[in-house]
Order: C-alpha cells, then structure tokens, then sequence
C-alpha cells in the first residue's frame, strides 16, 4: 500500500507541477502525491477563492485542516518564499547569511508553531517557482520561441551558484527577470512546460535546497 503526502501548493501552476512532474516520481517510490492549492478566501455559498499567501492566519488554517484530514499521511508545504507575508513565524527574526540559512531559520519557526508534529514538513521555494526555471539557460527562451534572447537569460544565472540565489527584491525576484525579458511569459501555462522539459534531475542538481525537500520526501517513503 502506498504511503501518502499532502502538498498544500501555492497556486495552480505548482498544483500542476506535482500532478505532471512530482507525482509520477514518487509514485514509483510507493508514495502518493496530493496537491491542494492554498484558499485565500472562504465564501459561505460559491467557489472559494485560490492560490497565494495572504497572511499567516488563512495559511494556518489550510495546514490545520490538512493536518486533520491527514491520517497517517505525511502533511509538507510547496510555497514561495518570496512576498510571504511578514507575520510568518521566523520573518522578523531572519538571521543574516544566505538565502538558504534564512529560508531554513523560517521552516524551522514553521515547525515550532506547529508543535514539531513528526507528520508535518514545511518548505518553501527560494525564492518561488520560477527559480526552478532558471536551471537550464536554454529550456525557457526555446518554451518561448524566442531563442535569440537566450544569452540575456543566460546573463542572469551567470555568477551565481544555483538559481535559488536570484534576488528576492521586488524588481530582482526570478519571476520578474523572466518577464523582463519574455513579457508574454505566463506562469500557468509556459512555468510547467519548462519544467518538465528541462528534468528534475537538473533541476534538483542546480537547486539543493528543493533538492533536500524531494529528499526528505523521498526518505519518509523510504521509512
């Protein structure tokens, strides 16, 4: 029987890439993959409104309530750390250092608030998804059509050690660069595509911290 982890996703386009990319992965690793996109607004009669981190308080919820339907599942987070919002435990206490000691010192807190259940992993992307794409210098422009613009892509990734890196500053952020360059660049439709074309194994070799969190997942399938 399968072992089962609930991913509560930042939006549609990360639902989208544990459905397509992740799920498949694991599954031949015996552990199945569940995706529920974050509610940022419940409505009394009608849809509820999805995807994005508004606050702390509507983000508490969704983990409390998967946590509560999980069962024996494992409950883990796929939500961007860029623009989280500042009342998530560890924001104000963020130590200086690198992207990924800082990211760390807030999943840590995560973990604190949440009692430290063994069943609950929280991560979050440096800086959001769409640093993953920035893994191939190539994949993205050819998605595109416009391989032309690879080289000022390109320019980007150069001196950095891994994607992750890419500044979280409003004008800087990964998703921003992309546009800057690629302005019909749309993140529902082109950030998935890309992904599965450039492999999670390049991936997971330019961004060790989404590496460590496929890890631990593989791990607890492997437990």
């Amino acid at each position: 029987m399968n072992k089962r982890a609930l991913i509560l996703v930042e939006g549609q386009t990360e639902e989208r890439f544990v459905k397509d990319i992740l799920a498949p992965v694991f599954l031949e690793r015996g552990l199945y993959l569940s995706p529920t996109v974050l509610v940022t607004k419940r409505v009394k009669d009608g849809p509820n409104f999805k995807g994005g981190v508004t606050n702390f308080a509507k983000f508490t919820n969704d983990v409390e309530r998967l946590l509560n339907d999980a069962g024996d599942a494992l409950v883990t987070t796929l939500i961007d750390y860029y623009g989280l919002p500042s009342d998530f435990p560890g924001m104000s206490t963020r130590p200086h250092g690198s992207p990924i000691q800082r990211v760390k010192h807030v999943e840590t807190a995560l973990c604190r608030h949440f009692g430290n259940r063994r069943n609950f992993l929280p991560f979050l992307l440096l800086h959001e998804f769409e640093a993953l794409l920035f893994s191939s210098t190539v994949e993205l422009p050819r998605t595109m059509t416009q391989m032309g613009k690879s080289r000022e892509f390109a320019a980007i990734r150069e001196g950095l050690n891994s994607p992750e890196e890419i500044d979280e500053r409003p004008d800087f952020a990964p998703s921003k660069r992309i546009l800057s360059i690629f302005p019909a660049y749309r993140k529902r439709l082109h950030g998935p595509t890309t992904a599965k074309r450039i492999g999670l194994a390049t991936i997971r070799a330019e961004c060790p911290h989404f590496s460590s969190w496929l890890a631990a997942l593989e791990n607890y399938a492997a437990a």
